[in-house]
């Protein structure tokens, strides 16, 4: 036998027989300690974990407010140090107060679950609010409301307008309850009014109203308001009474119902405020809180024989005489038909001139520790493991290029995962002419930096194909939202567009191009602004000689995506120009452009001309010649322009 072509063969034998045989040990040892635990576990009597919240005023000078960090503020949130109360939106900002929303949260989770009894948490909490009107607008998308919220994480907030912040369509199995005084009349929602309280159980529809005129007040007063909200967790009933701030409580609730929690509970759950405001600029204060919650628990008691066993791990741990633990028959019995299949396969495999894709998995380099936050090589099992084998369920999105997967690696953290097609069927020495292109362009992405251009967290090139690893937004793309229940608003949309023109003229600054822009490559952050990832490589241009991404092609897509966005319409079908891109030309050349924008999003008067003004720009963008398009330094120069005045004046570049 040639011991030099078989060698390796062995070697790995011997590594993957010892491996199987420690894994059968640890098997054995694991059943057993999990069959010790199931029999000799034992509960002593119940107990009740209490929780009491007091917040008589939000001033962060307070002595009674212990400490400022006990309430976490997310989005446009904030704490007016002048009134003392919590604010949504925060009106110290000086921003836009309208199409607004953020949460005030109390910082720690509470107990609100017994998941041995599966039995929820009894809570009672009171507030005192003010919903402030600072403008008017009769607009029925005009959004506005406040609601009292239990949720599963501290980190998540809702869409703004008539969601309240609640939930949003990126938010699917997430668990949330509510409390909502909504002052917004929302058909599609199953609003009653724009003067309701309502209850919500994982949902922004309310499966229970009660006009606010059954408690004498209307919430649009400006007036104080209080709420007391009371949940017996054992009777599984809610009761919700509303009133002035001033006078006691009523004796009939305005909402009264039966309501198990159970499903929507987790253990430990955040419980605050969250709002949001529409067309309609509204302040919502909390002016203040009190919270208490009872939940049962049972103490875990060991049996003697647990702790004796315990004791004498210890001991085995970390005397000085060896202990020998002697395997079963059976263990041997299998261990050694475990190594001979090991063996063939092994013998099978080296003899075979190809290499193996086994091998190719043990042989994999391990990977050096990256710092915190820096762009990292991952390997294909990490990927596959964070998206659960690239299943159909964790898809976000896909393309002519790939597959954008949701995953989450092993550290917890959420991440997008984009996974290139395949170029298996292409030669082993042109692939990796490809590969190297591929990892130039990582190289050079992983580089830059600016807040509407999405980092990129890692990549893989294994030798079978490129998989991009991005941040993960739990907003979603602007394609869903376009599609959602409530429409943006065109100050929104025109902020949007900009956004992404500037995260365009910086790319093309650094003479790089994007590759992929469209309404499904831009995503929304934490604070509601435009971000544009899923870059695209030369993946699909792989029969040139020198593949290379123009950035007059980012031009033409940018003003599709711009069409798009005024319009929502969906770009250039199949078998022609069917699509928006039709639409605008034909529009133009009757003079009847304002047709096109979308009557939903109006949020002041004469908003169309302005719009009109951006669908002419982007005409521009999507001229057939190449050298008619504009730069988009000369496009964001536009936007800077249109920021400073109504007054629209012709751009040198426009010639339409």
């Amino acid at each position: 036998m040639d011991y030099k072509q078989y060698g390796s063969g062995w070697w790995w034998l011997i590594l993957l027989s010892t491996t199987f045989i420690n894994l059968l040990q640890q098997h054995q040892f694991a059943a057993h300690e999990i069959s010790n635990n199931k029999h000799h576990h034992h509960y002593g009597p119940p107990t009740n974990v209490t929780k009491t919240l007091h917040f008589p005023n939000f001033t962060p000078n307070d002595s009674t407010l212990i400490h400022h960090d006990q309430v976490k503020l997310l989005g446009n949130a904030g704490i007016s140090k002048d009134k003392g109360v919590i604010q949504i939106p925060d009106a110290s900002q000086a921003v836009d107060c309208t199409y607004q929303v953020g949460r005030a949260l109390y910082s720690s989770p509470i107990r609100l679950f017994d998941p041995l009894t599966l039995t929820p948490a009894s809570f009672q909490t009171t507030f005192s609010f003010q919903l402030d009107a600072t403008t008017t607008n009769n607009s029925s998308s005009g959004g506005g409301g406040l609601a009292f919220v239990i949720v599963p994480d501290e980190f998540t907030i809702g869409r703004p307008g008539p969601w309240l912040g609640i939930l949003n369509d990126a938010c699917k199995h997430y668990n949330v309850f509510a409390v909502e005084f909504d002052t917004s009349h929302d058909p599609e929602l199953g609003d009653p009014n724009d003067d309701h309280v309502g209850i919500n159980v994982g949902a922004i529809v309310s499966f229970k109203t009660a006009n606010s005129s059954g408690a004498r007040i209307s919430l649009h007063s400006n007036s104080r308001h209080r709420a007391w909200i009371t949940y017996d967790g054992h009777r599984r009933w809610i009761d919700v009474h509303l009133g002035s701030d001033s006078d006691p409580i009523h004796t009939q609730p305005i909402l009264s119902s039966p309501l198990n929690l159970s499903p929507f509970l987790e253990e430990y759950m955040f419980v605050g405020f969250s709002a949001s405001t529409g067309n309609s600029t509204q302040i919502h204060n909390i002016i203040s809180w009190n919270f208490s919650s009872t939940a049962q628990a049972f103490l875990q008691l060991p049996s003697t024989e647990v702790c004796r066993r315990n004791i004498h791990n210890q001991v085995s741990k970390y005397s000085t005489i060896s202990h020998y633990n002697k395997t079963s028959s059976f263990l041997v019995f299998v261990a050694v038909l475990g190594l001979c299949s090991v063996a063939l396969l092994s013998f099978y495999f080296s003899s075979q001139p190809k290499e193996s894709s086994i091998s190719l998995l043990l042989t994999e380099k391990k990977q050096r520790p990256m710092p915190p936050g820096k762009p990292r090589r991952f390997t294909v099992p990490e990927l596959h493991k964070a998206t659960r084998g690239f299943s159909n369920v964790q898809v976000l999105t896909s393309d002519s290029g790939g597959v954008l997967y949701r995953g989450i690696l092993s550290n917890g953290c959420c991440v997008a995962v984009k996974r290139y097609f395949s170029t298996q069927s292409l030669t082993r020495s042109t692939t990796r002419l490809y590969w190297s292109r591929d990892l130039k362009r990582i190289g050079q992405l992983t580089q830059i930096s600016h807040p509407s251009l999405s980092p990129i967290r890692g990549w893989c090139c294994d030798g079978r194909e490129t998989i991009v690893v991005y941040d993960y937004y739990q907003f979603g793309s602007m394609d869903t939202w376009l599609l959602g229940v409530s429409a943006l608003p065109w100050t929104r949309r025109s902020q949007l567009i900009k956004d992404v023109a500037e995260a365009l003229s910086y790319l093309h600054s650094k003479e790089l191009a994007h590759g992929n822009v469209k309404t499904s490559s831009v995503f929304f952050d934490a604070n509601y602004r435009a971000v544009l990832g899923d870059y695209g490589f030369i993946l699909s241009q792989r029969g040139e000689e020198e593949p290379k991404l123009d950035k007059k092609e980012d031009v033409f897509w940018f003003g599709m995506f711009v069409m798009e966005i005024v319009a929502t319409k969906k770009g250039i079908e199949e078998g022609g120009e069917q699509g928006v891109l039709g639409l605008v030309r034909k529009m133009h050349e009757r003079r009847e452009m304002v047709k096109v924008v979308d009557e939903k999003m109006g949020d002041y008067v004469n908003f169309e001309e302005e719009a009109v003004q951006v669908l002419k720009m982007g005409l521009n963008c999507t001229a057939t010649d190449v050298n008619v398009r504009p730069c988009m330094e000369e496009v964001l120069h536009f936007f800077n322009m249109q920021s400073l005045s109504l007054n629209r004046r012709a751009l040198p570049w426009q010639r339409i």
